[in-house]
């Protein structure tokens, strides 16, 4: 049998001697032995397979969000899911800041102020919003619990003018009744057994379905919990446990607006609307997770 050097076999494969040494001194090169401090590797000998590093990547989104969020990964699809669901989250309940500033005070925490004056209540809930999503990424893992809605509504309206407010409970469920689009919600005594029978009838589903976590979301809003704040936080929910449930989430922004609005008023009487609504937002979501090469199901 004939017999190469290392450098005859690294220039051979294409790789670096040390990667050759490594492969001899690991036995991953039958027949191979040293001379000496020599080794001499049989000419027919075949290159090992290298182990894929990627086979240890992020598989689903959860996983890359965590991943990039301990990177501190800019310009990823953790970066991009922060800017746009903090925009669209934001916007459609009436904050005035533009996607440029929002993504301006994720980016630099500054704002950049070009055309008059800015609500400081916008920047607030903009950069506590922020920290949510830290939370539900955080959390994905976890079924939903009272504690942790109640800190993702701590910590979207802390700081915030509505927290000076006697009234207004940060962090605790509303004090007074409220509407919302018309509709009666549920008076705030009843909050907390109501919210406690809709987590429980919706963690003891192993599996769930789209439709399933529409339905929470639904009822989460019909409820109404929080004298404000109650879209963002349930929208929020609602991308956790898309996560955790390894479904592709969605955001809605300003196009589709109305009809979620729509969706959820007529949610008890007409499922459809509110599913294709979201569906329509599912399509948008999907065309990052491409971009980023994002793997997911569906």
């Amino acid at each position: 049998m004939k017999y190469l050097s290392v450098a005859q076999t690294a220039k051979k494969w294409g790789v670096s001697e040390r990667t050759v040494r490594n492969y001899c001194a690991a036995g991953k090169i039958p027949d191979a032995f040293l001379t000496g401090k020599t080794w001499n590797i049989p000419e027919t000998a075949v290159r090992p397979e290298r182990v894929n590093k990627k086979s240890d990547a992020p598989k689903t989104l959860m996983e890359v969000l965590k991943a990039e969020k301990a990177g501190k990964v800019k310009g990823g699809i953790y970066h991009k899911v922060q800017i746009e669901l903090t925009y669209n989250s934001n916007h459609i309940e009436g904050s005035r800041l533009t996607h440029d500033q929002t993504r301006y005070i994720y980016e630099t925490n500054t704002i950049g102020m070009e055309n008059g004056a800015v609500n400081v209540d916008d920047i607030v809930e903009t950069a506590s919003h922020f920290k949510c999503i830290d939370m539900v990424i955080d959390a994905a893992n976890q079924p939903p619990s009272e504690t942790f809605i109640k800190q993702l509504h701590r910590t979207l309206k802390s700081g915030t003018s509505d927290a000076r407010k006697d009234w207004f409970a940060v962090g605790e469920y509303k004090k007074l009744p409220n509407e919302v689009g018309g509709q009666d919600t549920t008076p705030p005594e009843m909050v907390a057994k109501e919210i406690k029978e809709l987590l429980a009838a919706y963690n003891e589903r192993k599996t769930k379905t789209l439709e399933e976590l529409i339905e929470f979301h639904a009822a989460f809003e019909a409820i109404h919990p929080f004298q404000d704040g109650n879209g963002r936080v349930g929208r929020l929910l609602l991308f956790k446990e898309c996560l955790r449930n390894n479904i592709v989430p969605f955001i809605i922004d300003e196009e589709l607006k109305m009809f979620y609005y729509r969706g959820l008023h007529e949610w008890k009487t007409e499922r459809g609307y509110l599913m294709d609504t979201c569906l329509a937002a599912q399509d948008k979501f999907k065309k990052y997770l491409d971009y980023f090469r994002v793997p997911y199901e569906g």
